[in-house]
């Protein structure tokens, strides 16, 4: 599974809308939109938030892990 289906699934397991999720990284909702569907890349930054948020590490999110 890639990253962006990785995250778009953690955001929904979150119950949690784009708007909240792009809220929380200090981002508009069209660019995080933009990352769940690949076409801008997520920035380091915007990465380790989302480990944080979702409680998982980047290796999960990233798919190098199936642990999360």
């Amino acid at each position: 599974m890639e990253f962006q289906a990785r995250i778009r699934a953690l955001r929904e397991d979150h119950d949690m809308t784009q708007q909240q999720v792009a809220d929380y990284l200090g981002t508009s909702q069209t660019m995080y939109a933009r990352y769940e569907r690949g076409a801008n890349e997520l920035p380091l930054r915007h990465l380790i938030a989302l480990c944080r948020l979702y409680q998982v590490s980047a290796d999960y999110i990233l798919g190098l892990s199936s642990d999360k």
